[in-house]
C-alpha cells in the first residue's frame, strides 16, 4: 500500500496504549464462530475448504495452499468467521502468492534491496513470543527503487517472519523505525503484509499527515498501531539481551 499524500498540518492523535493494542490482537485471535467452540471452527473450516475446491479447484493445495487448515482458520478469524468473506479473501491471496512467486523467494532473489539494511527479520522473539519484522524508514527511496523489487523484499521478510513463528502464536510484531524520516522515504508498502501489532517509533511531525491519510484505508487495523519511543521499545518488548541491535542505548 504506497501512500503518497499532499504534507499538511496536522495534530498527532493520542498514541495507543501497549495494553490495549495487545487486547485487540487477542480480540482477533480469540474471537470464536458462536456457541459450539472448536467443533464450530472446524466445520467452518471444512465449509470452506470444500468451497475452495469446488469453485477454485485449480489453486494449489498444501502449504499456504487451498487445503491448508490453518491458513484457513487465519481467514476465518480475520473475517471474523464469515465462510463467504474468508473464500473470497482467500482465493485473492492464493492466487496472489502464486502470480507473485512468492514460495520462490529467497535472501539470493531479493539481494539488492535487501543489502540496503532497509527492513530485516530480528533474530529474536519479543518478549511476547513474536517475530519481529524491522523497518528503517530512512534507508527506504520509492522514488528511486523498483516497486516490484520492493514488494519482492516486503513478501520474503513477512514470509521469513511467519517461518518463525512459535507454535500457537499468530501474531508478528513490525516496527517501524521513523527517526530520520524525510518526505522522500513516504511509503507504508510493509502495512498490507504484516500480520500483528505495529511500532511507530519516534514518528517525526513530518510523518503525521500521511498516517492521517492511510489511517483510513486500514479500518479496524488501524487500532494495533502504537506510536511509542525507543526507550518504550527497549524496555517493553524486550530484554538486554533480545532487543535489536538499532534500538540498543
Amino acid at each position: 500500500m504506497a501512500a503518497s499524500c499532499s504534507f499538511r498540518s496536522v495534530v498527532r492523535a493520542p498514541p495507543l496504549s501497549r495494553s490495549l493494542a495487545r487486547s485487540a490482537v487477542r480480540c482477533r485471535r480469540a474471537a470464536t464462530p458462536g456457541a459450539g467452540g472448536a467443533a464450530s471452527t472446524s466445520k467452518l473450516v471444512v465449509e470452506v475448504k470444500e468451497r475452495l475446491a469446488r469453485e477454485h479447484p485449480g489453486l494449489p493445495t498444501g502449504r499456504n495452499g487451498r487445503d491448508d487448515d490453518d491458513m484457513i482458520l487465519w481467514f476465518l478469524k480475520d473475517r471474523k468467521f464469515s465462510v463467504d468473506e474468508a473464500v473470497s479473501k482467500l482465493t485473492k491471496a492464493i492466487k496472489w502468492r502464486q502470480d507473485f512467486g512468492v514460495s520462490e523467494l529467497s535472501e539470493e532473489s531479493v539481494k539488492g534491496l535487501y543489502q540496503t539494511g532497509k527492513a530485516y527479520v530480528h533474530d529474536s522473539l519479543d518478549i511476547d513470543g513474536r517475530p519481529v519484522l524491522v523497518v528503517i524508514a530512512a534507508k527506504h527511496f520509492p522514488s528511486t527503487q523498483d516497486p516490484v523489487e520492493n514488494e519482492k523484499l516486503c513478501a520474503y521478510l513477512v514470509e521469513k517472519a511467519i517461518n518463525r513463528l512459535p507454535s500457537g502464536e499468530e501474531n508478528i510484531l513490525g516496527i517501524f523505525d521513523l527517526r530520520g524520516f524525510r518526505v522522500e522515504n513516504g511509503d507504508l508498502q510493509f502495512l498490507k503484509f504484516l500480520l500483528g501489532q505495529v511500532l511507530f517509533v519516534d514518528a517525526p511531525f513530518v510523518f503525521q499527515p500521511m498516517w492521517q491519510v492511510v489511517k483510513p484505508l486500514l479500518r479496524s487495523y488501524a487500532s494495533l498501531v502504537r506510536f511509542c519511543d525507543s526507550e518504550t521499545v527497549r524496555k517493553e518488548y524486550f530484554t538486554e539481551e533480545t532487543v535489536p541491535p538499532d534500538f540498543h542505548c
